[in-house]
Protein backbone atom coordinates (compact mmCIF):
# COMPACT_ATOMS: atom_id res chain seq x y z
CA UNK A 1 0.00 0.00 0.00
CA UNK A 2 1.37 3.72 -1.03
CA UNK A 3 2.01 5.65 2.03
CA UNK A 4 0.80 9.09 1.89
CA UNK A 5 4.29 10.85 2.96
CA UNK A 6 6.10 8.94 0.07
CA UNK A 7 3.86 10.25 -2.18
CA UNK A 8 4.27 13.95 -0.46
CA UNK A 9 8.03 13.51 -0.36
CA UNK A 10 7.48 12.41 -4.25
CA UNK A 11 5.67 15.24 -5.16
CA UNK A 12 7.64 17.95 -3.52
CA UNK A 13 10.60 17.30 -5.13
CA UNK A 14 9.20 17.82 -8.75
CA UNK A 15 10.81 21.13 -9.22
CA UNK A 16 8.82 22.77 -12.29
CA UNK A 17 5.18 23.69 -12.53
CA UNK A 18 3.56 20.55 -14.47
CA UNK A 19 0.16 21.46 -15.30
CA UNK A 20 -1.00 23.53 -18.27
CA UNK A 21 -0.31 27.01 -17.41
CA UNK A 22 -4.13 27.28 -18.57
CA UNK A 23 -4.93 26.59 -14.96
CA UNK A 24 -3.30 29.18 -13.79
CA UNK A 25 -4.99 31.80 -15.99
CA UNK A 26 -8.43 30.74 -14.99
CA UNK A 27 -7.55 30.93 -11.35
CA UNK A 28 -6.03 34.00 -11.67
CA UNK A 29 -8.43 36.01 -13.98
CA UNK A 30 -11.28 34.63 -11.61
CA UNK A 31 -9.06 36.28 -9.02
CA UNK A 32 -9.16 39.55 -10.92
CA UNK A 33 -13.11 39.83 -11.36
CA UNK A 34 -13.38 39.36 -7.63
CA UNK A 35 -10.68 41.98 -7.00
CA UNK A 36 -12.64 44.15 -9.64
CA UNK A 37 -15.66 43.65 -7.87
CA UNK A 38 -14.05 44.93 -4.20
CA UNK A 39 -13.09 48.22 -5.05
CA UNK A 40 -15.82 49.23 -7.36
CA UNK A 41 -18.02 50.35 -4.64
CA UNK A 42 -15.96 52.42 -3.61
CA UNK A 43 -16.40 54.49 -7.17
CA UNK A 44 -20.03 54.06 -6.64
CA UNK A 45 -20.77 55.27 -2.87
CA UNK A 46 -20.22 59.16 -4.13
CA UNK A 47 -23.03 58.57 -6.76
CA UNK A 48 -25.26 56.01 -4.67
CA UNK A 49 -25.80 58.83 -1.95
CA UNK A 50 -27.15 60.93 -4.25
CA UNK A 51 -29.25 58.83 -6.63
CA UNK A 52 -30.60 57.23 -3.32
CA UNK A 53 -30.84 60.08 -1.49
CA UNK A 54 -29.02 58.74 1.23
CA UNK A 55 -26.46 59.71 3.52
CA UNK A 56 -22.36 58.80 3.19
CA UNK A 57 -22.77 57.32 6.78
CA UNK A 58 -25.49 54.70 5.35
CA UNK A 59 -23.96 54.21 2.26
CA UNK A 60 -20.81 53.27 3.73
CA UNK A 61 -22.62 50.50 5.13
CA UNK A 62 -22.85 48.51 1.97
CA UNK A 63 -19.46 48.07 1.99
CA UNK A 64 -20.04 46.28 5.83
CA UNK A 65 -22.90 44.27 4.75
CA UNK A 66 -20.24 43.05 1.49
CA UNK A 67 -17.42 42.21 4.09
CA UNK A 68 -19.85 40.03 6.47
CA UNK A 69 -20.50 38.13 3.30
CA UNK A 70 -17.32 38.09 2.49
CA UNK A 71 -16.35 36.24 6.02
CA UNK A 72 -19.68 34.38 5.95
CA UNK A 73 -19.15 33.04 2.64
CA UNK A 74 -14.83 32.59 3.12
CA UNK A 75 -15.58 30.20 6.04
CA UNK A 76 -18.53 28.03 4.33
CA UNK A 77 -16.90 27.43 1.13
CA UNK A 78 -12.86 26.61 2.72
CA UNK A 79 -14.89 24.10 4.84
CA UNK A 80 -16.70 23.00 1.56
CA UNK A 81 -12.46 22.81 -0.06
CA UNK A 82 -11.24 21.32 2.76
CA UNK A 83 -14.29 18.28 2.80
CA UNK A 84 -14.96 18.12 -1.04
CA UNK A 85 -12.23 19.43 -3.18
CA UNK A 86 -10.30 23.11 -4.15
CA UNK A 87 -11.83 22.64 -7.37
CA UNK A 88 -15.68 22.33 -6.26
CA UNK A 89 -15.11 25.31 -3.77
CA UNK A 90 -14.07 27.50 -6.83
CA UNK A 91 -16.81 27.23 -8.55
CA UNK A 92 -19.39 28.16 -6.01
CA UNK A 93 -16.84 31.50 -5.29
CA UNK A 94 -17.46 32.74 -8.61
CA UNK A 95 -20.96 31.84 -8.47
CA UNK A 96 -21.76 33.96 -5.74
CA UNK A 97 -19.65 37.19 -6.67
CA UNK A 98 -21.37 37.06 -9.97
CA UNK A 99 -24.47 36.50 -9.05
CA UNK A 100 -24.00 39.53 -6.45
CA UNK A 101 -22.23 41.90 -8.48
CA UNK A 102 -25.28 41.22 -11.13
CA UNK A 103 -27.45 42.32 -8.65
CA UNK A 104 -26.01 45.20 -7.36
CA UNK A 105 -26.25 46.42 -10.95
CA UNK A 106 -30.12 46.02 -10.79
CA UNK A 107 -30.28 47.71 -7.35
CA UNK A 108 -33.38 49.91 -6.96
CA UNK A 109 -32.67 51.04 -3.44
CA UNK A 110 -29.62 51.07 -0.96
CA UNK A 111 -31.09 48.23 1.16
CA UNK A 112 -31.47 46.09 -2.28
CA UNK A 113 -27.93 46.89 -3.00
CA UNK A 114 -26.73 46.04 0.46
CA UNK A 115 -28.48 42.83 0.19
CA UNK A 116 -26.34 42.14 -2.96
CA UNK A 117 -23.14 43.57 -1.75
CA UNK A 118 -23.39 41.27 1.03
CA UNK A 119 -24.05 37.93 -1.92
CA UNK A 120 -21.05 39.43 -4.00
CA UNK A 121 -18.87 39.50 -0.65
CA UNK A 122 -19.64 35.77 0.09
CA UNK A 123 -18.06 34.99 -3.25
CA UNK A 124 -15.25 37.48 -3.21
CA UNK A 125 -14.25 35.70 0.59
CA UNK A 126 -14.61 31.99 -0.95
CA UNK A 127 -12.32 32.99 -3.71
CA UNK A 128 -9.70 34.89 -2.32
CA UNK A 129 -8.51 32.13 0.39
CA UNK A 130 -9.23 29.02 -2.25
CA UNK A 131 -7.73 30.37 -5.07
CA UNK A 132 -4.38 30.80 -2.91
CA UNK A 133 -4.34 27.67 -1.39
CA UNK A 134 -4.89 25.88 -4.75
CA UNK A 135 -2.21 27.31 -6.99
CA UNK A 136 -0.06 26.95 -3.67
CA UNK A 137 -0.79 23.27 -3.44
CA UNK A 138 -0.43 22.81 -6.93
CA UNK A 139 2.88 24.73 -7.05
CA UNK A 140 6.64 23.06 -6.26
CA UNK A 141 8.21 23.87 -2.87
CA UNK A 142 11.03 26.54 -4.06
CA UNK A 143 8.26 28.10 -6.70
CA UNK A 144 5.23 28.40 -4.31
CA UNK A 145 5.71 32.01 -4.19
CA UNK A 146 6.32 32.52 -8.15
CA UNK A 147 3.16 30.74 -9.02
CA UNK A 148 1.08 32.15 -5.91
CA UNK A 149 2.57 35.47 -6.80
CA UNK A 150 1.48 35.60 -10.71
CA UNK A 151 -2.11 34.58 -9.38
CA UNK A 152 -1.89 37.70 -7.30
CA UNK A 153 -0.45 40.16 -9.75
CA UNK A 154 -3.64 39.47 -11.78
CA UNK A 155 -5.86 39.97 -8.97
CA UNK A 156 -4.30 43.34 -8.50
CA UNK A 157 -4.52 44.10 -12.80
CA UNK A 158 -8.58 43.74 -11.71
CA UNK A 159 -7.87 46.44 -9.05
CA UNK A 160 -5.74 48.83 -11.25
CA UNK A 161 -8.36 48.52 -13.72
CA UNK A 162 -11.10 49.58 -12.18
CA UNK A 163 -10.35 53.20 -11.32
CA UNK A 164 -9.94 53.61 -15.14
CA UNK A 165 -13.04 52.38 -16.09
CA UNK A 166 -14.63 54.34 -13.48
CA UNK A 167 -12.80 57.39 -14.48
CA UNK A 168 -15.28 57.22 -17.73
CA UNK A 169 -18.42 55.86 -16.62
CA UNK A 170 -19.15 56.81 -13.21
CA UNK A 171 -18.50 61.10 -13.52
CA UNK A 172 -20.40 61.14 -17.10
CA UNK A 173 -23.13 58.69 -16.78
CA UNK A 174 -26.43 58.16 -14.81
CA UNK A 175 -25.78 54.14 -15.05
CA UNK A 176 -21.78 54.34 -15.04
CA UNK A 177 -21.80 53.06 -11.29
CA UNK A 178 -24.00 50.15 -12.41
CA UNK A 179 -22.16 49.20 -15.43
CA UNK A 180 -19.50 48.74 -13.07
CA UNK A 181 -20.86 46.16 -11.09
CA UNK A 182 -22.16 44.53 -14.27
CA UNK A 183 -18.43 43.95 -15.59
CA UNK A 184 -17.42 42.29 -13.18
CA UNK A 185 -20.76 39.69 -12.97
CA UNK A 186 -20.09 39.07 -16.31
CA UNK A 187 -16.45 38.35 -16.39
CA UNK A 188 -17.20 36.23 -13.14
CA UNK A 189 -20.11 34.02 -15.14
CA UNK A 190 -17.41 33.41 -18.27
CA UNK A 191 -15.25 32.05 -15.52
CA UNK A 192 -17.73 29.87 -13.91
CA UNK A 193 -17.13 27.61 -17.36
CA UNK A 194 -13.96 28.01 -17.72
CA UNK A 195 -13.30 26.22 -14.16
CA UNK A 196 -15.05 22.66 -14.89
CA UNK A 197 -12.74 20.97 -15.85
CA UNK A 198 -9.72 22.12 -13.43
CA UNK A 199 -7.97 19.28 -12.17
CA UNK A 200 -7.94 18.12 -7.96
CA UNK A 201 -4.91 19.27 -5.74
CA UNK A 202 -2.88 15.98 -5.41
CA UNK A 203 -2.18 17.42 -2.12
CA UNK A 204 -5.52 17.57 -1.16
CA UNK A 205 -6.21 13.89 -2.42
CA UNK A 206 -3.40 12.75 -0.13
CA UNK A 207 -4.83 14.34 2.92
CA UNK A 208 -8.14 13.03 1.97
CA UNK A 209 -6.87 9.82 2.02
CA UNK A 210 -7.46 8.74 -1.78
CA UNK A 211 -3.81 7.54 -2.21
CA UNK A 212 -4.33 5.47 -5.26
CA UNK A 213 -6.34 8.53 -7.58
CA UNK A 214 -3.43 10.67 -5.96
CA UNK A 215 -0.34 8.64 -7.14
CA UNK A 216 -2.36 8.31 -10.83
CA UNK A 217 -1.91 11.80 -10.94
CA UNK A 218 1.35 12.20 -9.34
CA UNK A 219 2.52 9.81 -11.92
CA UNK A 220 1.67 11.87 -14.72
CA UNK A 221 3.15 15.00 -13.06
CA UNK A 222 6.00 13.41 -12.77
CA UNK A 223 6.51 12.47 -16.49
CA UNK A 224 5.45 15.80 -17.37
CA UNK A 225 8.27 17.46 -15.21
CA UNK A 226 11.15 14.56 -16.68
CA UNK A 227 9.69 15.68 -20.27
CA UNK A 228 10.13 19.54 -18.86
CA UNK A 229 13.63 19.64 -17.50
CA UNK A 230 15.13 16.88 -19.73
CA UNK A 231 16.46 15.23 -16.01
CA UNK A 232 15.12 12.08 -14.22
CA UNK A 233 13.82 13.39 -10.80
CA UNK A 234 16.16 13.86 -7.93
CA UNK A 235 15.79 10.92 -4.87
CA UNK A 236 12.77 11.72 -2.54
CA UNK A 237 13.05 12.53 1.10
CA UNK A 238 10.61 11.62 3.79
CA UNK A 239 8.81 14.70 5.48
CA UNK A 240 9.92 14.74 9.11
CA UNK A 241 6.58 16.66 9.87
CA UNK A 242 3.58 14.99 11.25
CA UNK A 243 0.53 14.63 8.20
CA UNK A 244 -2.50 15.83 9.68
CA UNK A 245 -5.32 14.39 8.34
CA UNK A 246 -8.01 15.32 10.20
CA UNK A 247 -10.19 17.76 8.81
CA UNK A 248 -12.64 18.75 11.73
CA UNK A 249 -12.33 22.69 12.67
CA UNK A 250 -11.82 22.09 16.02
CA UNK A 251 -8.44 20.40 15.00
CA UNK A 252 -7.64 24.40 14.54
CA UNK A 253 -8.81 25.13 17.63
CA UNK A 254 -5.88 23.33 19.48
CA UNK A 255 -1.85 23.30 19.56
CA UNK A 256 -0.18 24.21 17.62
CA UNK A 257 -2.65 25.41 14.98
CA UNK A 258 -4.71 27.92 17.74
CA UNK A 259 -1.55 30.35 18.23
CA UNK A 260 -1.55 30.63 14.03
CA UNK A 261 -4.85 31.39 13.85
CA UNK A 262 -4.96 33.65 16.76
CA UNK A 263 -1.83 35.66 15.05
CA UNK A 264 -3.04 35.82 11.56
CA UNK A 265 -6.39 36.82 12.81
CA UNK A 266 -4.83 39.83 14.61
CA UNK A 267 -2.99 40.63 11.73
CA UNK A 268 -5.47 40.76 9.77
CA UNK A 269 -7.54 42.28 11.05
CA UNK A 270 -5.70 45.12 11.91
CA UNK A 271 -4.00 45.62 8.57
CA UNK A 272 -7.79 45.43 6.59
CA UNK A 273 -8.81 48.17 8.74
CA UNK A 274 -6.36 50.66 6.80
CA UNK A 275 -6.34 48.78 3.16
CA UNK A 276 -9.88 48.42 2.84
CA UNK A 277 -9.82 52.41 3.90
CA UNK A 278 -7.45 53.20 1.17
CA UNK A 279 -9.06 51.07 -1.11
CA UNK A 280 -12.98 51.87 -0.64
CA UNK A 281 -12.74 55.56 1.16
CA UNK A 282 -9.60 57.53 -0.75
CA UNK A 283 -11.85 58.77 -3.22
CA UNK A 284 -14.87 59.61 -1.04
CA UNK A 285 -11.52 61.19 1.58
CA UNK A 286 -10.29 63.32 -1.28
CA UNK A 287 -13.52 64.39 -1.96
CA UNK A 288 -14.34 65.69 1.37
CA UNK A 289 -11.23 67.51 1.26
CA UNK A 290 -12.29 69.49 -1.48
CA UNK A 291 -10.95 67.70 -4.61
CA UNK A 292 -13.95 67.60 -7.27
CA UNK A 293 -14.92 63.95 -7.71
CA UNK A 294 -13.58 63.74 -11.21
CA UNK A 295 -10.35 64.77 -9.83
CA UNK A 296 -10.29 62.20 -7.35
CA UNK A 297 -10.80 59.26 -9.72
CA UNK A 298 -8.30 60.73 -11.92
CA UNK A 299 -5.68 60.78 -8.86
CA UNK A 300 -6.84 57.32 -7.67
CA UNK A 301 -6.52 55.92 -11.43
CA UNK A 302 -2.81 57.17 -11.84
CA UNK A 303 -2.19 55.99 -8.09
CA UNK A 304 -3.83 52.05 -9.05
CA UNK A 305 -1.21 51.67 -11.71
CA UNK A 306 0.99 50.91 -8.73
CA UNK A 307 -0.92 47.63 -7.84
CA UNK A 308 0.74 45.96 -11.58
CA UNK A 309 4.22 47.36 -10.19
CA UNK A 310 3.69 45.87 -6.62
CA UNK A 311 2.30 42.15 -8.39
CA UNK A 312 5.20 42.14 -10.73
CA UNK A 313 7.20 42.44 -7.48
CA UNK A 314 5.97 40.51 -5.46
CA UNK A 315 6.40 37.66 -8.41
CA UNK A 316 10.08 37.68 -8.48
CA UNK A 317 11.40 38.43 -5.09
CA UNK A 318 8.86 36.20 -3.39
CA UNK A 319 10.61 33.14 -3.38
CA UNK A 320 14.51 35.15 -3.34
CA UNK A 321 13.33 37.01 0.04
CA UNK A 322 12.45 35.61 3.56
CA UNK A 323 8.61 36.36 3.72
CA UNK A 324 8.48 37.18 6.98
CA UNK A 325 10.93 40.19 6.07
CA UNK A 326 9.34 40.76 2.94
CA UNK A 327 5.97 41.79 4.32
CA UNK A 328 7.83 43.60 7.43
CA UNK A 329 9.56 45.71 5.77
CA UNK A 330 6.83 46.39 3.41
CA UNK A 331 3.95 46.72 5.95
CA UNK A 332 6.87 49.84 7.18
CA UNK A 333 7.00 51.60 3.70
CA UNK A 334 3.02 51.29 3.38
CA UNK A 335 2.12 52.88 6.96
CA UNK A 336 5.03 55.49 6.15
CA UNK A 337 3.24 56.27 2.82
CA UNK A 338 -0.06 57.12 4.17
CA UNK A 339 0.73 59.24 6.89
CA UNK A 340 2.46 61.20 4.19
CA UNK A 341 -0.43 61.50 2.48
CA UNK A 342 -2.89 62.37 5.41
CA UNK A 343 -0.17 65.46 6.27
CA UNK A 344 1.35 67.10 3.28
CA UNK A 345 -0.51 69.65 1.85
CA UNK A 346 -3.34 68.16 -0.81
CA UNK A 347 -1.54 68.59 -4.04
CA UNK A 348 -2.70 66.20 -7.41
CA UNK A 349 0.30 65.25 -8.50
CA UNK A 350 2.18 64.60 -4.96
CA UNK A 351 -1.19 62.66 -4.30
CA UNK A 352 -0.47 60.46 -7.22
CA UNK A 353 3.44 60.15 -6.41
CA UNK A 354 2.38 58.44 -3.14
CA UNK A 355 -1.10 56.98 -4.08
CA UNK A 356 1.17 55.18 -6.67
CA UNK A 357 3.52 54.02 -3.81
CA UNK A 358 0.54 53.18 -1.44
CA UNK A 359 -0.84 50.67 -4.38
CA UNK A 360 2.38 49.30 -4.63
CA UNK A 361 2.96 48.36 -1.25
CA UNK A 362 -0.67 46.57 -1.25
CA UNK A 363 -0.41 44.82 -3.71
CA UNK A 364 3.39 43.05 -3.12
CA UNK A 365 2.00 42.61 0.44
CA UNK A 366 -1.21 41.02 0.23
CA UNK A 367 -0.30 39.08 -2.26
CA UNK A 368 2.79 37.87 -0.32
CA UNK A 369 0.63 37.56 2.96
CA UNK A 370 -1.66 35.21 1.50
CA UNK A 371 0.92 33.04 0.57
CA UNK A 372 2.46 33.15 3.81
CA UNK A 373 -0.50 32.38 5.61
CA UNK A 374 -1.36 29.46 4.01
CA UNK A 375 2.17 27.79 4.33
CA UNK A 376 1.28 28.03 8.42
CA UNK A 377 -1.53 25.37 8.05
CA UNK A 378 -2.14 21.53 7.18
CA UNK A 379 -3.16 20.36 3.80
CA UNK A 380 -6.21 19.31 5.33
CA UNK A 381 -7.14 22.92 6.85
CA UNK A 382 -5.34 24.40 4.94
CA UNK A 383 -8.26 26.57 3.42
CA UNK A 384 -10.48 26.52 6.29
CA UNK A 385 -7.19 28.69 8.32
CA UNK A 386 -6.83 30.92 5.40
CA UNK A 387 -10.47 31.82 5.67
CA UNK A 388 -11.01 31.70 9.50
CA UNK A 389 -8.08 34.00 9.96
CA UNK A 390 -8.72 36.10 7.06
CA UNK A 391 -12.17 35.78 7.13
CA UNK A 392 -12.13 37.57 11.10
CA UNK A 393 -9.41 39.88 9.27
CA UNK A 394 -12.05 41.12 7.33
CA UNK A 395 -13.92 42.60 10.55
CA UNK A 396 -11.50 45.14 10.16
CA UNK A 397 -12.25 46.16 6.72
CA UNK A 398 -16.23 45.72 7.51
CA UNK A 399 -15.98 48.35 9.53
CA UNK A 400 -13.17 50.44 8.05
CA UNK A 401 -15.78 52.89 7.14
CA UNK A 402 -17.01 53.62 10.88
CA UNK A 403 -13.27 53.41 12.08
CA UNK A 404 -11.85 56.09 9.58
CA UNK A 405 -14.88 58.11 8.90
CA UNK A 406 -15.09 58.39 12.57
CA UNK A 407 -11.36 59.45 13.00
CA UNK A 408 -12.56 62.06 10.36
CA UNK A 409 -15.39 63.75 11.89
CA UNK A 410 -13.95 63.51 15.37
CA UNK A 411 -11.34 65.83 14.29
CA UNK A 412 -13.10 67.44 11.68
CA UNK A 413 -14.05 70.60 13.83
CA UNK A 414 -10.47 71.16 14.42
CA UNK A 415 -9.68 70.96 10.76
CA UNK A 416 -7.64 67.70 11.42
CA UNK A 417 -10.03 65.40 9.82
CA UNK A 418 -8.71 64.42 6.96
CA UNK A 419 -4.95 63.95 8.77
CA UNK A 420 -7.12 61.87 11.25
CA UNK A 421 -8.14 59.30 9.05
CA UNK A 422 -4.68 58.63 7.24
CA UNK A 423 -3.09 58.66 10.53
CA UNK A 424 -5.38 56.08 11.18
CA UNK A 425 -4.65 54.00 8.59
CA UNK A 426 -0.80 54.25 9.32
CA UNK A 427 -1.91 52.95 12.76
CA UNK A 428 -3.46 50.11 11.44
CA UNK A 429 -0.07 49.31 8.86
CA UNK A 430 2.33 49.88 12.03
CA UNK A 431 0.50 47.08 14.08
CA UNK A 432 0.45 44.58 11.58
CA UNK A 433 4.16 44.92 11.16
CA UNK A 434 4.53 44.42 14.33
CA UNK A 435 2.50 41.25 14.44
CA UNK A 436 4.51 39.69 11.44
CA UNK A 437 7.57 39.38 13.61
CA UNK A 438 5.96 36.68 15.56
CA UNK A 439 5.49 34.65 11.71
CA UNK A 440 7.43 31.62 11.18
CA UNK A 441 9.94 31.44 8.56
CA UNK A 442 8.90 29.29 5.59
CA UNK A 443 10.44 29.85 2.26
CA UNK A 444 10.99 26.97 0.25
CA UNK A 445 9.40 24.30 3.08
CA UNK A 446 7.09 21.58 1.94
CA UNK A 447 3.65 21.66 2.93
CA UNK A 448 2.22 18.76 4.96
Amino acid sequence: MTDAKILLARLDRIPVWTYPYSILLITGIGFLFSFFDIVTIGFAIPVVTKQFNVSTTTAVWTITTGLIGYIIGSILDSRISDLFGRRLALLLSVSFFSVGSLLCALSPNIFILMLARFITGMGIGAEIPNAMTYIGELSPPRLRGYYSCIAGMMAFIGFALVPFVAMVLVPNFEWGWRWLFLIGGLGGTIIFFMRRGMPHSIHWLIAEGRLPEAEQFLIQAEQRAVQKTGQALKDYVLATETITTDKKLITLLKSPYVYRVILFALLWFFYYVGNYGWLTLSTELFDLKGLHLSNSIFVVAISSLGFILGGILAVFLSDKVERKWATISVAFLWSLDLLIIGWLPLNSIWLMLCGFIASTTVAFLVTLMYTYTAEHFPTSGRASGVSLTDGFGHLGGAFCGQIILGAFALFKTSGFGFQAAFTAMALSGFITMFLLFFGKKLNGKVLT
